[in-house]
């Protein structure tokens, strides 16, 4: 009886074991079957590399934008510009790379001058536009514009010189092309010191250069021709050489005559003839301005004394009567062969050209029937005419 509580009391009891206590680390571990808590990573909490991402970021970003901009910049540099139609623009001394792109775009001619500066620095070529006067073709890029300003070709302008002008007729044209610069010389240089040719300068070129361009050119020339002339030749100085070629280009415009003519006034000088020329009769009256067109050559003229009325004096006159032309130049150092005396007009441009006295008296005849058909008044032969002796 004693025994069965005993039993009872064993059974009832719950069985305990001892539990053995946990390390700080075991209790720190989740029970089996527990999500773990998230995890945070220490260096998210660090605030140098956060901004160290956006710093990044933001160059990235830069960089792509930046690709972007130089890719759109670009294709507007090289892409055809604006204008529809050829502009031209001057681009003075001095002028700063600013001034020209705000000119250009003002004019229409670039897009954005914030461009075509970028591009001139892209091409190192800020340092290397020239002043000048250009034509710009319509449609010209950018890059086109800036070629064409670092390559100095301005716009040329031409200022011809005609044979046979005086020098005061020269000094009137160069005087009045606007797209010269500067004064003229306070006075004129010796007649027929200036070159006839045609020259080509930019816009602003000075006055006075062209001037001593003509006449560097002219005493060249003169120099080089009077070096080769035939040493047979009555003349003694290049003074006189220049004189009488000027009376050869005044007297004939044919390319045919020039020789026959020269030859005629150097046998008429050989053998102490006057040389009877019109032209200088002209010159003596009315100088470098030249005789009004509608004021004929009357008889009287001829007889007025003046040291350049070849009917008169003997020789050369004292100077030059024009600006005498290569070709005239080279036929008096050179003359044709011949036994000539005299030469009138023809009617047709040209002369006809007489040994004798008898003969020339009948082409002057002819000549002056012509003149009286065409029209009345002026009753002067035209050429040395030597039958007035």
């Amino acid at each position: 009886m004693t025994e069965e509580p005993d039993q009872l009391d064993r059974k009832t009891e719950p069985r305990t074991r001892p539990i053995a206590a946990k390390s700080p680390r075991e209790a720190l571990r989740p029970e089996a079957g527990t999500p773990p808590p998230p995890r945070r990573s220490r260096h998210s909490r660090n605030q140098f590399v956060v901004f160290l991402n956006f710093v990044l970021s933001s160059i990235v970003f830069l960089v792509i934008l930046a690709g972007v901009a130089f890719y759109l910049g670009k294709h507007e540099f090289d892409g055809p510009g604006p204008s529809q139609t050829a502009e031209t623009v001057l681009i003075r001394p001095n002028t700063g790379v600013r001034e020209i792109a705000e000119m250009l775009e003002r004019r229409g001619l670039i897009s954005d001058q914030r461009i075509f500066l970028l591009g001139l620095r892209m091409h190192d070529a800020d340092s290397r536009l020239k002043a000048g006067e250009y034509e710009i073709k319509a449609g010209a890029s950018m890059y086109e514009i800036m070629r064409l300003l670092e390559s100095g070709k301005s716009v040329l302008y031409s200022l011809t010189i005609p044979e046979g002008w005086t020098v005061a007729r020269v000094f009137e044209e160069i005087a009045a092309t606007d797209e010269l610069s500067g004064e003229m010389p306070e006075e004129l240089p010796p007649e027929g010191s200036l070159a006839a040719d045609t020259l080509r300068f930019t816009r602003g070129t000075p006055r006075k250069e062209i001037i001593a361009k003509l006449r560097a050119q002219q005493e060249e020339l003169v120099q080089s021709i009077w070096e080769r002339r035939d040493e047979d030749l009555p003349i003694d100085t290049i003074e006189e050489f220049v004189t009488l070629a000027s009376i050869v280009e005044k007297e004939t415009g044919r390319a045919d005559e020039r020789s026959r003519v020269a030859a005629v006034f150097l046998n008429r000088l050989e053998r102490g003839m006057r040389l009877q020329s019109d032209p200088t009769v002209i010159y003596g009256l009315f100088g470098g301005e030249g005789k009004p067109a509608d004021r004929p050559i009357y008889r009287s003229d001829l007889e007025k004394p003046t040291p350049y009325n070849t009917y008169l004096i003997d020789g050369l006159p004292p100077t030059p009567i024009a600006i005498p032309g290569r070709a005239a130049l080279e036929a008096v150092a050179n003359p044709s062969r011949t036994d000539e005396l005299y030469f009138v007009a023809d009617g047709t441009g040209g002369h006809v050209f007489a040994t004798t006295l008898k003969e020339h008296n009948e082409n002057v005849a002819r000549w002056r029937r012509i003149e009286r058909e065409r029209a009345a008044g002026g009753d002067a032969g035209n050429g040395a005419e030597g039958g007035s002796e």
